[in-house]
C-alpha cells in the first residue's frame, strides 16, 4: 500500500517560492518590482548631488579635478573591470590592478566579481532572455531599467568566473566594496580638493556625487547605446553597433561591433584615427613596465570578418534586384519555333543561345530602331559583343531583364548545363541566386566575334 502523505509537511511545489520579476507588474505591485536600494544610490544620490549644486560654488580647481578623476574612475571601469578581469585581453601588474579596482570602486558601479560576471553573461548570451542587459527588451531597459527594476538572478546565463575568485585583488575588493565605494567614491576625491585648495564642500559635491553620476551613465551607454546607435562591419546577427558618438562618451568602447566579435583584444578601435584612450592608456602602461601580454585577434582574421560582411550586405543587396529568369527557369525553345515567333511580330532576339524580348525597347534602342531590328529572329551574338557594337556591362544587365527563353542546344546553354551537373562554375549567394559579376552576364563574350549572321 502506498503511504499517504505527511499533512504536516508542505508539498514541495510550496517550497518554490516565485520570484517578483517572474510575475506581472500591476498598479497595486509595482512598487516590489523596484530595487529600491539600486533607485537610491543611482538617482536618489545624484539629484541630491544637483540640488546642494546650487547652494555651492563651482571653483575652477575642483571643475578640473573632477575632471581628471572622472577619467581615472571611467578607466578603471573600461581598461580593469571590463578589457582586463571581464576579458582577460591584457595582464597587469599588482600595482596596477590594485590602482584600477581602487578607482573602478570609485566609479560605484559594483565589485569587479559581480561587474565581470555579468558582462560575461551579456557576452554568451547576447540579446537573449539570460543577457542581464538585453536591449531587446527596451533601450532605456538596457541603459538603467535592468539595474532598477529587480531581475530574477537565476535567469541571467551562467559563466565561469573561477579566474575571478582567484585573483586576490578581486576578492579584496569584493569583500570590502562598500569601504571602497565610500573611500574612493566620495571621501578620496574631497580630501584631494579640501586638502589641496580648501574646497571640501565642493569636492564631495562635483568630484565626487556628480562626477560619479556622468562616468555611471558613461558606461550605462555601453549597454543601450553601443546597442542601438552605429554600423555592424562585422556582423550583424545581434545589436552591437559600432559609431564614433558612443565612443566619445565611453572612453573608447563604442566601437562594440567589433568588440563583441573579438573580445579578447585589448583594443576596441583598430584605426589609428579611433577614438580609444582605454587602448592607449593600456599601451602607456606596457611601456611603463606595468601591463604586458597585450592581445590582439590577427589581422587575416579581422579582416576576414569584414569581408564576410560585406559581402552579406551585398548579397542582401543584390536579391533586391532584378536579374532576370535564371536560366534554368527559362523554356527551352526550338530554333524554328524562335524564327516563327519573330515572323508573327514578336520582338525576339538571340544571343549566346538565350532568347530575348526586345518587343518593348526597340523604340528606345540607343543605336536606333533600324539596328536592333537586323537581329530580330537571327543569331546577334556576334553582332551584340563587338561585331556591330561593343555593348557595355550595363546593356548586358538591361538584356537579362528581357529572357524569355533557351535555344535548344545553344552555346552558353550547353556550357550551364555542364556547370550544373559540376557545380563549379558558377558562384551563388547565401540565398542559392547566381552571381553575376561585372561583364559576367551569359550574353558576354571574351572576345569580339569577326564575324555574324546577323544582315
Amino acid at each position: 500500500m502506498s503511504s499517504k502523505p505527511d499533512a504536516s509537511r508542505p508539498r514541495a511545489a510550496d517550497t518554490k517560492k516565485v520570484h517578483i520579476a517572474d510575475t506581472q507588474m500591476t498598479r497595486h505591485n509595482w512598487y516590489k518590482h523596484v530595487n529600491w536600494l539600486n533607485v537610491a544610490f543611482i538617482i536618489g544620490v545624484p539629484i541630491s548631488g544637483c540640488i546642494q549644486a546650487f547652494w555651492v560654488p563651482l571653483q575652477l580647481k575642483t571643475a578640473i579635478w573632477a575632471v581628471i578623476y572622472y577619467f581615472f574612475t571611467g578607466l578603471g571601469i573600461t581598461a580593469g573591470y571590463h578589457r582586463l578581469w571581464a576579458h582577460c585581453s591584457y595582464s597587469a601588474t599588482l600595482p596596477m590592478r590594485i590602482w584600477l579596482a581602487l578607482v573602478g570602486g570609485g566609479a560605484v558601479e559594483g565589485s569587479i566579481r559581480w561587474w565581470a560576471r555579468d558582462h560575461r553573461a551579456h557576452h554568451r548570451y547576447t540579446d537573449t532572455d539570460k543577457d542581464p542587459y538585453s536591449v531587446r527588451k527596451g533601450l532605456l531597459y538596457s541603459h538603467l531599467g535592468w539595474m532598477v527594476m529587480k531581475q530574477n538572478p537565476k535567469r541571467i546565463g551562467r559563466t565561469d568566473i573561477t579566474d575571478l575568485n582567484e585573483d586576490p585583488v578581486v576578492v579584496w575588493q569584493h569583500r570590502n566594496y562598500i569601504k571602497v565605494v565610500l573611500g574612493m567614491g566620495l571621501i578620496f576625491p574631497m580630501l584631494v580638493a579640501g586638502l589641496g585648495w580648501g574646497d571640501w564642500y565642493g569636492g564631495f559635491v562635483y568630484a565626487g556625487i556628480l562626477r560619479i553620476f556622468f562616468v555611471q551613465q558613461a558606461t550605462f551607454c555601453v549597454n543601450s547605446l553601443a546597442h542601438w546607435l552605429g554600423d555592424q562591419p562585422f556582423d550583424d546577427r545581434n545589436s552591437p553597433r559600432d559609431h564614433i558618438i558612443t565612443a566619445l562618451v565611453t572612453l573608447g568602447e563604442g566601437y562594440h561591433n567589433f568588440h563583441h566579435e573579438f573580445p579578447s583584444d585589448y583594443r576596441n578601435a583598430i584605426e589609428w584615427h579611433q577614438y580609444d584612450p582605454t587602448k592607449w592608456t593600456i599601451w602607456t602602461c606596457k611601456q611603463l613596465g606595468l601591463a604586458y601580454d597585450l592581445k590582439q585577434f590577427r589581422s587575416n582574421e579581422i579582416e576576414k570578418g569584414r569581408v564576410q560582411q560585406l559581402q552579406k550586405k551585398i548579397d542582401q543587396k543584390r536579391a533586391k534586384l532584378d536579374w532576370g529568369t535564371p536560366l534554368d527557369q527559362l523554356p527551352v525553345m526550338e530554333w524554328d519555333d524562335y524564327v516563327e515567333q519573330t515572323k508573327n511580330g514578336r520582338g525576339l532576339i538571340s544571343i549566346a543561345g538565350v532568347v530575348h524580348d526586345v518587343t518593348d525597347f526597340i523604340k528606345d534602342h540607343p543605336g536606333g530602331k533600324a539596328m536592333i531590328k537586323s537581329g530580330l529572329g537571327k543569331d546577334a551574338t556576334a553582332m551584340f559583343n563587338g561585331g556591330v557594337y561593343y555593348h557595355s556591362n550595363g546593356a548586358h544587365n538591361l538584356l537579362s531583364t528581357m529572357r524569355v527563353g533557351v535555344i535548344r542546344g545553344g552555346g552558353e546553354v550547353e556550357i550551364w548545363k555542364r556547370a550544373q551537373k559540376e557545380n563549379s562554375e558558377y558562384v551563388r549567394d547565401e540565398t542559392g541566386q547566381r552571381i553575376i559579376r561585372a561583364g559576367q552576364q551569359v550574353t558576354k563574350m571574351p572576345e569580339p566575334i569577326p564575324t555574324a549572321d546577323a544582315a
